[in-house]
């Protein structure tokens, strides 16, 4: 009983503070209005128990200041597309664009999509405002493998991804040092997947570190090569 008055004798004083910051953003409006919606948010963020999930802080950024990545795999058709596009016209976004902030720019990780049908579709780039609401990836994602590997993650979750780009992705985090072991841990895959797609992009300098039998021949490894089928 003491209890449930206590937090009675607590509402008033919560009512008051919303109030506050209600009356405070009345004062502002456009561009500034957005702005210091965000830095509270920001600031909510930084003592919320949930900090450490991208998730916690949706931010709304000018659209102009997200940019594509020139790695991502995933294709969506035109009926999807044009699918999306009317689900975000009537349902609004439900999903913020993951995103890694460059500081100047951000750069998408996951949504390049519907960042796409904010910046492209007139009339939805209206309603927003020109704007695009984006949540950040963890600081600790420096690395472009690791930002490689946070869009094939969220890609392969959903089953979306191109084969080719893929081999394309393996071959590029090999040059980055990364073994088989590491690609396969970090992008859901099982060791014989890493080896096909690296196979698929005739690069042979990705084989140095294999063994293969030197009574092979190049018309022979060719032919073999043609007949790889991705699982």
């Amino acid at each position: 009983m003491e209890q449930s008055l206590s937090l009675a004798k607590k509402e008033p004083e919560k009512s008051v503070m919303a109030d506050a910051v209600f009356n405070h953003l009345s004062g502002f409006n456009g561009d500034d209005l957005i702005s210091e919606i965000n830095l509270i948010r920001k600031k909510i963020h930084e003592c919320s128990p949930f900090k450490n999930e991208p998730v916690d802080l949706v931010l709304w950024v000018k659209s102009g200041t997200v940019k594509a990545n020139d790695y991502n795999p995933n294709n969506v058709a035109p009926p999807e597309m044009e699918l999306l596009r009317l689900s975000i016209a009537e349902d609004g976004y439900t999903q913020p664009i993951v995103t890694f902030d460059c500081v100047e720019t951000r750069e998408v990780i996951d949504g390049f999509h519907r960042h796409r049908v904010g910046k492209e579709c007139e009339e939805i780039q209206s309603r927003i405002h020109g704007y695009l609401p984006v949540v950040t990836i963890n600081e600790s994602r420096q690395d472009k493998g690791d930002r490689i590997a946070s869009t094939i993650r969220h890609n392969r979750a959903r089953g979306k991804h191109k084969v080719d780009s893929m081999s394309d992705i393996v071959v590029e985090l090999r040059r980055r040092n990364w073994n088989d072991e590491k690609i396969a841990k970090h992008l859901g895959m099982d060791p014989d997947e890493v080896l096909r797609l690296t196979q698929i992009s005739g690069l042979s300098e990705l084989f140095a570190d294999q063994e293969f039998s030197k009574s092979w021949e190049i018309g022979e490894i060719e032919s073999d090569l043609e007949e790889v089928e991705l699982a």
